[in-house]
């Protein structure tokens, strides 16, 4: 079954050609602005103080604070300016989450006291339509115009290391070479793909591909139950696709908390998705009626045939085609190898972003491309430098149903490292809003250093738990702990009371018996 549109429009990708599809007018905007097709490139004027190879969130950043700065920049982008993020993650996939919650609340509304006439349409056209239309205004922001405006030289090619001091851009409007005192890497990352016999022949979708669709796959599978899987299995699942979900570990979000996968999972499994975890001998076979996968999952072995296959099981760092190892740049699989500083092995060369993080997520990437400003523009002995990596501390959320936050340290990482601590726990069925809203299944946890009021990290697992999360992570870069948490006056009724209820578990546990005997001893005294 054809999804997508047979009209495209062909941008060159790092590593292959890729479609932006369909060829509407929300799409030709979006071009428009993220990768003109009349934009001639800018001689190059002298040396740049910064060169950057990409233009995704760490690129974007990296250059125009730089801008702003008063430093002559230069920012290099091979396919869509903006990256992943605009074109083909965040944005799109929570528009998609935002029309799939709508339907969901439209299905339950009889809870509320509401009834739905029978014969509703749904259209996913209409979804992908306006996931569409919102991408393309808000690729304004990340538009090649916008930031040559900002004072940035924007080059539309591929960029190479060709020297000590030197890349070269090929661009439809001729090879420039640009030279620099210091460069960043921020080319980012692709997703991955299994070696999954069959799976290549078959066809599969990824998020890079899967924003492209104009109509409704009634049969998917989605192979990898992480982040990206969950979030638009419950999705699909909503919009009203048979969904089987296949993950080789037990349950989903395998880095979570047990207990907060659990609560995600049970409400996907009533959204309609098939779960089919611990799976193994994975297999794809392409047939008349479909794509057919056989997976074997608990011992029991499934045959299933799809119209279509999502492939979510993590990110290949963009290593290939820059030169690296012209400049000394050393990478692996995981990506470039940098310091704390975001220094490669080239110390001239720094690295923001997927292309060398851990944490794949945007605001990552804007946290260290703050980190390459301040120690490749300002090093020492300015007494700028040394801004270090290690010191973020990265909240991040999945944007399922109920969403699911953390930040900071899990209760296993602090054992690992040797550090004791408390944990509490506070559900949401005790919060008198998300019982009011219909959301109480969930809770707030922290994990409080013993001895101490340090709050070492916390999770939430809630609807909002991504607005939620922020309170968590001030309190720890503020180093205020849980005392302040529990001194500050929360609005009545929110879910967010659940963070002030968690952290009062800690102040009731050491509210000790000797100091309430001594407490009563002078309320009784009081009374004479």
């Amino acid at each position: 079954m054809v999804m997508q549109s047979t009209e495209k429009i062909v941008v060159m990708n790092q590593h292959e050609e890729s479609l932006m599809l369909p060829d509407d007018e929300h799409n030709r905007t979006l071009i428009g602005n993220v990768h003109p097709a009349n934009w001639v490139n800018p001689e190059p004027a002298g040396r740049y103080n910064i060169v950057v190879i990409g233009a995704g969130t760490a690129g974007l950043i990296t250059a125009v604070i730089a801008a702003s700065l008063g430093a002559k920049v230069a920012l290099i982008e091979k396919h869509l300016m903006g990256g992943d993020c605009l074109n083909v993650g965040c944005v799109p996939s929570k528009s998609l989450i935002r029309a799939a919650r709508a339907w969901a609340d439209l299905r339950n509304a009889e809870e509320f006291g509401l009834h739905i006439p029978p014969g509703v349409k749904y259209d996913v056209s209409a979804v992908m339509a306006r996931m569409r239309k919102l991408r393309a205004q808000i690729s304004q922001n990340d538009s090649v115009h916008r930031y040559t405006k900002l004072g940035v030289d924007v080059y539309i090619g591929s960029g190479r290391f060709t020297g000590a001091d030197t890349i070269q851009v090929e661009g439809t409007s001729g090879n420039r070479t640009l030279t620099f005192v210091k460069a960043a890497v921020c080319t980012g990352a692709r997703a991955s793909v299994p070696p999954t016999p069959g799976l290549k022949e078959a066809g599969y979708l990824t998020n890079e591909t899967v924003f492209s669709l104009t109509e409704l796959p009634p049969r998917i599978g989605v192979i990898g139950a992480g982040p990206i899987g969950c979030e638009l299995a419950q999705s699909f699942a909503r919009f009203g696709s048979q969904v089987h979900l296949i993950e080789t570990t037990h349950g989903i979000m395998p880095k979570e908390d047990r207990d907060a996968a659990d609560i995600v999972e049970q409400q996907m499994l009533r959204d309609g998705v098939k779960l089919l975890c611990c799976g193994k001998d994975l297999k794809v076979q392409k047939t008349e009626a479909g794509k057919r996968l056989t997976v074997d999952s608990h011992g029991q072995q499934y045959d299933v045939t799809v119209d279509e296959i999502l492939v979510g099981v993590g990110r290949t760092p963009n290593v290939e085609g820059i030169g690296l190892e012209a400049v000394g740049i050393e990478h692996d699989k995981n990506g470039i190898k940098v310091n704390e500083r975001l220094q490669t092995t080239n110390p001239r060369i720094f690295a923001a972003g997927d292309i060398c993080s851990r944490y794949k997520f945007t605001h990552a990437a804007d946290a260290m491309a703050q980190i390459v400003i301040q120690n490749a523009l300002f090093p020492h002995p300015f007494g700028f430098g040394h801004a270090s990596v290690e010191s973020l501390i990265m909240p991040w959320c999945t944007f399922t149903e109920p969403e699911v936050a953390h930040v900071g340290l899990y209760e296993k990482d602090a054992k690992e490292k040797g550090i004791e601590v408390e944990t509490y726990t506070f559900k949401l069925n005790e919060v008198d809003r998300a019982i009011l809203d219909g959301e109480d299944e969930g809770f707030a946890r922290v994990h409080i250093q013993k001895g101490t009021h340090k709050i070492l990290g916390a999770t939430i697992v809630a609807a909002h738990a991504g607005e939620m999360i922020g309170e968590f992570s001030v309190a720890m870069k503020a180093g205020g702990g849980a005392k302040t948490i529990a001194g500050t006056i929360h609005p009545y009724p929110t879910q967010a009371e659940v963070n002030k209820k968690v952290v009062n578990l800690w102040r009731k546990e050491h509210f000790t018996p000797r100091t309430k005997n001594w407490l009563m001893k002078l309320f009784a005294w009081m009374r004479r």
